[in-house]
């Protein structure tokens, strides 16, 4: 589950939470038969001038406190008895009055109060200054993107909030650091944190990179905002196609929000509807160089830098990505070495392009899958090629297809890149695509593949393009002389048979990637923290977790598992439970692990809607069935360290064979029971 699709679920029934806990008895409404027509000032509110400053204006609820009012006034939307505003600029205003009944929200004609002269105090404000320059100026932004994808100060143009964020508790969750252009760490998510009312508050920095899907790179265009007789912007997306617009703004400094009249803020397209149904604008973030608006109800927020901090931005320098390998991999590869091993290239799929980050171009996994412009896959062109790895006394041995051999020495660094003491064979390996190394005489290890036993099952090597910023990857496996096991479920019995697993309440589920990369969840995303995942997690939720067991047991040749799920109240009765029994079938090539029955039901808690069987299974590339389960290795997991990191179990819970607009495997986690 990706991370927008996460808010706008936490969004909805955060929504249908708060109506289902209202009552109608709760609002303290009054009758039904108040009329349009009973909402006139004087009568049912009035307009008052501060009687020191006529810039301040009082606007006063006469309908007593059993009627909530609704006020839309210069500066925004007010549901207090007493509203006060200030108003820096001579001119003629609008206010409408409504108030909530038993029969719904009624409304008055619009009202209008004169503000004769321009007050400056109220336009010094710092809040002021820093969006629209000061009195007599005026001040340009942007939105950060341009067309080139870059973003300069931000990690994105968009970053997503609840929409109960407000400046005050943005700030006060975040810390100092937050107010403090310089200290501010733009890619620290806050905390899930509390809002006044009890509701849950959390953002996600989107950076654009990684979700390109918020809009197109484009350049957007500008909004200029002058306090030169009045409060005044004009937003020019004439080139974006959105046209140029002028109008007026307000900002209510108390509340960090701001109104606008004939104009919206810069946007995108994929959002024209959000701001125009707007009901507010809040600022979340404000300095000379950077500002956040955020769109309530949607919870979009977008990320404005000034024409000067664009104008004299200079990239820094960006260090090129590297490919991330696992924690022990050199451990792993001289466990796999063993001294000396022989590896050759995959029959299935022997090359690719890698970028920078080891990260596979193409991705092709089997001969179907090579493009005609590359040529057709024909593993005997290259069948008798072999490199001989000795970690012991660092030898390499080359033997090209053609039969010839080459000696030498190789050393291999912190960064997993081999360095060979001479020239190593060059040969075709598919149409015009040659093995080799790089001009340095040197290959880069891009990623390392285990089985479910954690044993190294292939390597990709990559050799750096002189020019471009990729890598040619070629696609190396241990050689299967004296490679197999006698019984290839070996591993597989001595991890499970005699444990007992638990789901784990500490790092419950996490989605991933069909190729089972990716992941957002972590060790502190579930434990008691009820609030800010309650869309999946709560107190139930962890109950049915925490009373649910795996147990597995040899039966002959076979392994057994026993599923009890047995939830008790607060006597240790059991008010919910059953127990089943059957064989697993487990498949190490998948791998996979096929149950004759569902697995932990959730009904009952949030995460009811977990999946107790792999429903999309048919559509997965080793077509598996309905109670057959992905078993994963995420999180450094897998069968011998069972012990201390459990195994992972997943579902594939949206597949695009399936008509799904994209792939992705829900994991469960298991531990052994303590």
């Amino acid at each position: 589950m990706n991370y927008l699709n996460k808010i706008f679920l936490f969004l909805f029934i955060g929504t249908m939470m708060l109506l289902a806990s209202c009552s109608p008895d709760e609002y303290g409404l009054g009758n039904t038969d108040v009329k349009p027509a009973d909402l006139v000032e004087g009568i049912a509110y009035k307009i008052e001038h501060d009687a020191a400053n006529p810039n301040i204006v009082y606007l006063k609820s006469l309908m007593g406190s059993k009627y909530t009012p609704l006020w839309s006034h210069p500066q925004g939307r007010s549901q207090e008895q007493t509203v006060t505003l200030k108003m820096p600029f001579a001119g003629t205003y609008n206010v409408v009055f409504g108030v909530e009944t038993r029969g719904g929200v009624v409304y008055g004609d619009t009202a209008t109060f004169k503000i004769d002269d321009m007050y400056a105090e109220f336009v010094s404000d710092p809040m002021w200054i820093k969006v629209a320059g000061g009195a007599g100026k005026s001040k340009t932004w942007y939105l950060d993107l341009d067309a080139d994808a870059t973003s300069r100060y931000f990690l994105g143009p968009i970053y997503f909030f609840t929409n109960t964020y407000t400046w005050d508790n943005l700030h006060n969750a975040a810390g100092d650091n937050y107010l403090d252009a310089d200290a501010w760490d733009a890619t620290k998510a806050i905390t899930p944190n509390l809002s006044e009312t009890g509701t849950a508050t959390w953002y996600w920095l989107a950076d654009y990179p990684g979700n390109s899907w918020m809009c197109d790179a484009a350049d957007f265009g500008s909004m200029t905002f002058d306090l030169i007789g009045g409060a005044n912007i004009t937003v020019d997306q004439e080139a974006y196609g959105f046209g140029k617009s002028t109008g007026s703004y307000m900002l209510d400094v108390d509340k960090h929000t701001i109104t606008f009249s004939d104009a919206y803020p810069v946007h995108d397209s994929n959002r024209d509807a959000e701001m125009k149904a707007a009901t507010e604008f809040r600022i979340l973030y404000l300095t000379d160089d950077a500002m956040q608006i955020m769109v309530v109800p949607s919870g979009a927020c977008y990320n404005f830098i000034s024409k000067e901090y664009k104008d004299n931005w200079v990239p820094g320098e960006v260090a090129d990505p590297e490919p991330a390998l696992p924690d022990g991999w050199q451990d792993d590869i001289s466990q796999t070495v063993n001294k000396s091993i022989t590896w050759k290239l995959s029959e299935t799929n022997p090359l690719d392009w890698c970028n920078l980050d080891g990260s596979r171009m193409n991705g092709w996994s089997s001969p179907a899958d090579y493009p005609s412009w590359l040529g057709t896959l024909d593993a005997s062109v290259y069948k008798n090629f072999s490199m001989t790895l000795n970690s012991d006394d660092m030898t390499a041995n080359f033997v090209a297809p053609d039969g010839t051999k080459t000696a030498c020495t190789y050393t291999l660094d912190e960064k997993g890149i081999y360095t060979f003491s001479t020239e190593i064979p060059s040969f075709a390996v598919i149409g015009w695509a040659n093995f080799s190394a790089d001009s340095n005489k040197q290959l880069r290890i891009m990623s390392i593949e285990k089985d479910a036993s954690g044993a190294v099952t292939g390597m990709w090597l990559g050799a750096k393009d002189a020019v471009k910023p990729e890598y040619t990857g070629y696609h190396l496996v241990p050689s299967a002389s004296g490679s197999a096991t006698a019984d290839p479920l070996k591993a597989w019995k001595t991890a499970l048979i005699g444990k007992t697993f638990t789901p784990d309440t500490g790092w419950f589920i996490d989605w991933l990637n069909f190729d089972l990369t990716g992941g957002w969840t972590s060790a502190s995303t579930f434990g008691t923290d009820f609030t800010s995942n309650s869309w999946v997690w709560d107190e139930a939720t962890s109950n049915i977790a925490k009373s649910a067991t795996l147990k597995f047991e040899a039966d002959g040749d076979d392994i057994k598992v026993t599923l009890i799920q047995n939830l008790t109240d607060a006597e240790g009765n059991v008010t919910n439970g059953y127990t089943v029994t059957g064989k697993v079938t487990i498949n190490p090539d998948a791998p996979s692990m096929k149950f004759e029955f569902p697995l932990v039901n959730y009904t009952g808690g949030a995460g009811a809607w977990l999946n107790s069987a792999n429903p999309k299974g048919a559509h997965w590339t080793t077509a598996l069935s309905e109670y057959e389960w992905i078993f994963i290795s995420h999180g450094g997991s897998n069968l011998s360290n069972i012990n201390t990191n459990g195994f992972w179990l997943g579902a594939v819970v949206n597949a695009t064979a399936a008509g799904d607009a994209k792939d992705e495997v829900l994991a469960f986690h298991y531990v052994l029971k303590q």
